[in-house]
């Protein structure tokens, strides 16, 4: 059984991690930046809104913005640098422990599930699609695949060598199943806000 140990080095997902790592902090700066012109000012519009439909305004001053009491886009600011550190030590040859995958699996699912409640509260509740917002999504779900992905085929998480196969074999098809995933956000938002009616 192929061990955290002796599997090869990831380049793909190496990058990749350096890349999403790298749009995502960018996209909780421009959030965090429009948050902070907001608070000046509250009459004041984001840059970031373009119509009803799609803006960031109304987000960020929502109570979903500031889930954990402070703006979520900090949580941005400070979790995207995990990627961007864990890949470039793995384009360096680090290799990792067991338990230090686990930890990285379990905080990119946990991502995951908050991104995925925010997109629930701006689909059907607050009624817009966030530009920048739609940057992390479109960020964080490939990377929950990828790392996921990786955990089983390299048996960090704990399962028969034939998943572990099949595991890196999926890993082929990461960009095909967030592009599935996307198709769904964008038909849940249509059949919800009739988006494509607004472009």
């Amino acid at each position: 059984m192929t061990t955290p140990l002796n599997h090869p080095r990831p380049t793909a997902l190496a990058i990749w991690l350096i890349l999403a790592g790298v749009v995502g902090w960018i996209a909780a700066f421009e959030l965090t930046v429009e948050r902070m012109k907001l608070l000046a000012d509250p009459t004041a519009s984001a840059a970031c809104d373009i119509s009803l439909l799609v803006q960031c305004g109304a987000n960020l001053q929502s109570w979903q913005g500031s889930v954990f009491g402070f703006p979520n886009p900090i949580l941005g600011l400070t979790g995207w640098m995990a990627p961007v550190v864990v890949g470039a030590a793995l384009l360096a040859n680090a290799r990792f422990a067991r338990w230090f995958w686990l930890a990285f699996g379990l905080g990119v699912t946990g991502a995951l599930a908050f991104v995925i409640w925010l997109i629930s509260q701006s689909i059907y509740v607050l009624g817009t699609l966030c530009p920048w917002c739609m940057v992390t999504w479109s960020v964080t779900i490939p990377t929950f695949f990828a790392v996921i992905m990786h955990l089983l085929r390299i048996g960090a998480i704990p399962v028969p060598e034939r998943v572990q196969r099949v595991a890196g074999s999926l890993m082929a098809w990461v960009p095909l199943m967030s592009i599935g995933a996307f198709a769904v956000i964008g038909l849940l938002a249509q059949l919800r806000l009739n988006w494509i009616a607004e472009f």
